[in-house]
């Protein structure tokens, strides 16, 4: 009589790989789990990359509005040339338009005699695919006579 190095071993017949006839190979459910793990993997992957370059994206028309706005902001007219109204154009496939409007303040007294005059300056600039930018400020227009 043989003795089994392992007690535990039966003398189960083996299988073409080794193992017992019973357990060789994976089973179909574990590999359908495994192929739906790495498929949620890869979309989570997949929707970050998405987020990524819409933001991307988001954030380069942000920046052209902004340089456009600053452009024609450094383009307007010496602060005496800059007369109330409006005027517009396209720079760089952006439409902008420029509304010189008078500065509406309640505290400020217009009977006071002072050299300037305050201007309210809007700057509005719309980008080819939609998004719009507004830049208002102020400027100070030497009072005319003075």
């Amino acid at each position: 009589m043989r003795l089994s190095r392992f007690p535990h071993q039966t003398g189960t017949p083996l299988g073409s790989q080794g193992a017992p006839s019973g357990m060789a190979g994976f089973m179909l459910i574990e590999v359908l789990v495994a192929l739906a793990v790495v498929a949620v993997a890869l979309a989570a992957i997949g929707s970050v990359i998405a987020t990524t370059v819409r933001g991307a994206r988001s954030l380069d028309v942000h920046l052209m509005l902004v340089e456009t706005a600053r452009m024609v902001t450094t383009a307007l007219p010496d602060r005496n040339a800059l007369k109330p109204g409006n005027f517009s154009g396209e720079l760089a496939g952006h439409n902008w338009r420029v509304d010189v409007l008078p500065f509406v303040f309640t505290g400020l007294d217009p009977r006071l005699p002072t050299p300037w005059v305050p201007e309210t300056v809007i700057v509005r600039v719309q980008s080819p695919s939609g998004p719009i930018l507004q830049v208002n400020t102020v400027r100070l227009r030497r009072r005319e006579g003075q």
